[in-house]
């Protein structure tokens, strides 16, 4: 189908439509500028009503880069609902100053048929036009007949803006948004979608227009319990930052699982972080947790007055063997001092007395049920638990039972104690212990949604650990098994599902369904590009589907061996640069500082924290991961295999990093698999 240029009275009127959208906007948000606070009662009520309108006022920012509008749905003759006939489809609703509707938010109900609607099937819409743009002026449009009962070809402006270089943050996909990923951004809040998505596919992009999808429909309730996104580091973070505010969404928790659990860093043998991980490890905390509850050894004696109350030794047992195991630590530690002074009250009643909540409440903190309660049931700090577990072989035993063989537990072991839990390093993969020990003695708070980015590279534990963060909400789970780059890597998503709490086909608290889907259709990665790295999947992932690309790329690969690999990579970024769009050069991790040393041009190193936003762009191969780039030169591949265990997958990952180019420099030989 061509694309053709607006005709001058077609351009006058889409523009003016645009222009009195804006001037609208304008006016919606000087209007909530102008609310003010002080009419809530009291101080409370006015800073929360106060943030609120502060929402308002940024959820209504005007991105001048993009017009409000991208498409456009002309309906029936005779629509059941009181909306005009004609819609302007955006990435949020506006309206004037008598609430005539000027741009339908394409989260909307009458919207999805701008992302649905097919001759097989118009849900009664005639044409749907969608519009070029370029710097936020409308540039161009085609036009979709939808009741001929034909196909309707190919869009040249879909397929323009997908291939459009690419400069800064990631952008949203919302004027792009293909049925397939249609169908799972606008997933109800009650069903946790699991994608398995190839390169290129967009499934991070669909993740973060789920969550944008879900707090349009579902405002009020996720207001209130929230709702999260998890990436794997926080340059990843900051690369997606940008795009839920495009969409008007700027309430959105987003952090690393590391900024959950606690960035604790400590370095640690693969081996033994891989046992921690292992979910095998939540039984043996358990136990580790509930023994050190123990027999009470003598009862209750309490002085009131002239008056002595006891609990014999043998009625505190039963009371402790009640509790034990049947509530959290911390809650049944407060239980069972209320179960010890209403035993005395009991016998205070008795005794012709009127003990009131205050009596009970005073016997509760005295000292004697202090005392005993400290014996029993003595107050634990999850560092103290887990100190004590990898510290003392005996009480591992006891805590490990059958769960770990006995060389798994001489590994958890350190060989040299800290002296105390407080002087105690932690790893990353101690965070998620310390984490289910802490669920253990006090609930965990619960969001309305998470979303989680590369859940393939998460251990059980951790999963766990996200998993009690939407107990009693949903989530949005996003990963590609062949980029597993962990030694616990998953290698199904009904276990990662299982694992956060949610199974495949059943119900769980709430009524949260699930559903695994797989996106294997790309639109970013060229398909030379995507056929060469799909090489590998045998050897990394070989249950998975070779994905496909809508992008031919003819030259978009080149591979070249050289024995000066500084020179080549300064005249490959030389190259790069006399063309649009961004830049990575994604190197081995032991070889980044020589070679950003080595390239005499400007450029930036990636970090862990931080995004970048040079146009040249070093990054280690362990940073590559969710990131893209218009071009990317990939130096030495078998460096990169042999850094780790996982290798392959860290080069796959590497691989499929490029939109436009794809050039790798190396002196070592292939892998055997790439040649």
């Amino acid at each position: 189908m061509p694309a053709h240029q607006l005709a001058p009275d077609i351009l006058a009127a889409e523009r003016e439509h645009l222009a009195v959208s804006r001037a609208a906007l304008t006016a919606m948000r000087r209007h909530a500028q102008s609310l003010s606070a002080d009419a809530a009662g009291d101080w409370v009520s006015q800073q929360v009503l106060q943030g609120l309108l502060d929402q308002r006022v940024a959820a209504l920012a005007d991105h001048p880069d993009t017009p409000l509008f991208f498409g456009r749905l002309d309906r029936g003759t005779a629509p059941a609902d009181e909306l005009p006939g004609t819609l302007h489809v955006g990435r949020r609703h506006v309206h004037d100053g008598a609430g005539q509707a000027l741009v339908i938010d394409w989260r909307a109900p009458v919207s999805r048929a701008f992302y649905q609607a097919s001759p097989a099937d118009p849900m009664g819409v005639a044409r749907r036009r969608r519009f070029g743009y370029q710097a936020g002026e409308l540039t161009a449009f085609e036009d979709e007949d939808l009741t001929h009962g034909g196909s309707l070809g190919t869009s040249k402006i879909l397929t323009d803006e997908i291939e459009r270089p690419r400069t800064g943050p990631m952008r949203d996909i919302v004027a792009t948004i293909q049925p397939d990923q249609d169908e799972i951004v606008r997933a109800d809040l009650g069903v946790t979608v699991c994608v398995q998505g190839a390169p290129g596919t967009g499934k991070t992009a669909v993740g973060l227009h789920r969550a944008a999808y879900l707090l349009f429909t579902h405002r009020e309730k996720l207001s209130r319990s929230g709702v999260m996104i998890v990436g794997p580091n926080r340059a990843f973070l900051s690369y997606i930052s940008s795009v839920l505010p495009a969409l008007g969404e700027v309430k959105v928790d987003q952090s690393t699982v590391a900024g959950i659990l606690g960035d604790h860093a400590h370095p640690e043998d693969p081996a033994v972080a891989a046992i921690k991980g292992d979910a095998r490890m939540a039984p043996v905390l358990r136990r580790a947790l509930w023994l050190h509850v123990v027999k009470p050894e003598e009862g209750v004696l309490v002085t009131r007055g002239v008056n002595r109350y006891r609990v014999a030794d043998y009625e505190v047992r039963e009371i402790v063997a009640s509790l034990r195991g049947t509530t959290r630590y911390n809650p049944g530690r407060t239980a069972l001092a209320q179960r010890l002074a209403h035993a005395i009250l009991v016998q205070m009643e008795r005794r012709g007395e009127s003990p009131d909540d205050r009596v009970q409440d005073a016997v509760a903190r005295s000292k004697s049920v202090k005392q005993v309660i400290d014996q029993t049931w003595p107050k634990l700090t999850p560092e103290q638990v887990l100190h004590r577990l990898l510290s003392d072989a005996a009480f591992l035993a006891r805590a490990a039972k059958s769960d770990l063989t006995a060389e798994e537990q001489q590994a958890l072991l350190w060989a040299k104690p800290a002296k105390s839990f407080r002087s105690a390093k932690w790893s990353a993969a101690d965070a998620a212990l310390l984490d289910e020990l802490a669920d253990l003695m006090e609930r965990t708070p619960s969001h309305g949604h998470l979303v989680v980015d590369e859940a393939q590279d998460l251990s059980a534990m951790q999963l766990r650990a996200l998993g009690r963060r939407c107990r009693t909400g949903s989530a949005t789970v996003l990963g590609d098994l062949a980029q597993g780059t962990t030694p616990w890597s998953a290698r199904s998503w009904e276990t990662v599902l299982r694992h956060l709490g949610f199974e495949k086909g059943s119900e769980r608290s709430g009524g949260t369904e699930t559903a695994v889907t797989e996106l294997t259709l790309g639109f970013r990665v060229p398909r030379e590009v995507l056929d060469y790295a799909a090489r590998l999947l045998p050897s990394i992932a070989p249950e998975l589907a070779p994905p496909r690309s809508l992008r031919p790329g003819a030259g978009s690969l080149s591979i070249r061996q050289t024995d000066d690999l500084p020179g080549a990579l300064a005249e490959a970024v030389g190259r790069a640069l006399a063309r649009e769009g961004s830049i990575g050069v994604i190197v081995p991790d032991a070889l980044t500082a020589e070679m950003s040393a080595a390239l005499a041009l400007p450029h930036e190193v990636l970090t862990p924290d931080a995004a970048g936003d040079h146009r040249v762009l070093l990054i280690p191969a362990t940073l590559a991961k969710g990131l893209e780039y218009d071009h990317v030169i990939l130096l030495d591949p078998a460096v990169i295999t042999a850094a780790e265990p996982q290798g392959l997958a860290r080069l796959y990952v590497a691989l499929t990093r490029a939109v436009t180019t794809l050039t790798i420099l190396h002196t070592d030989p292939l892998p055997p698999e790439l040649r």
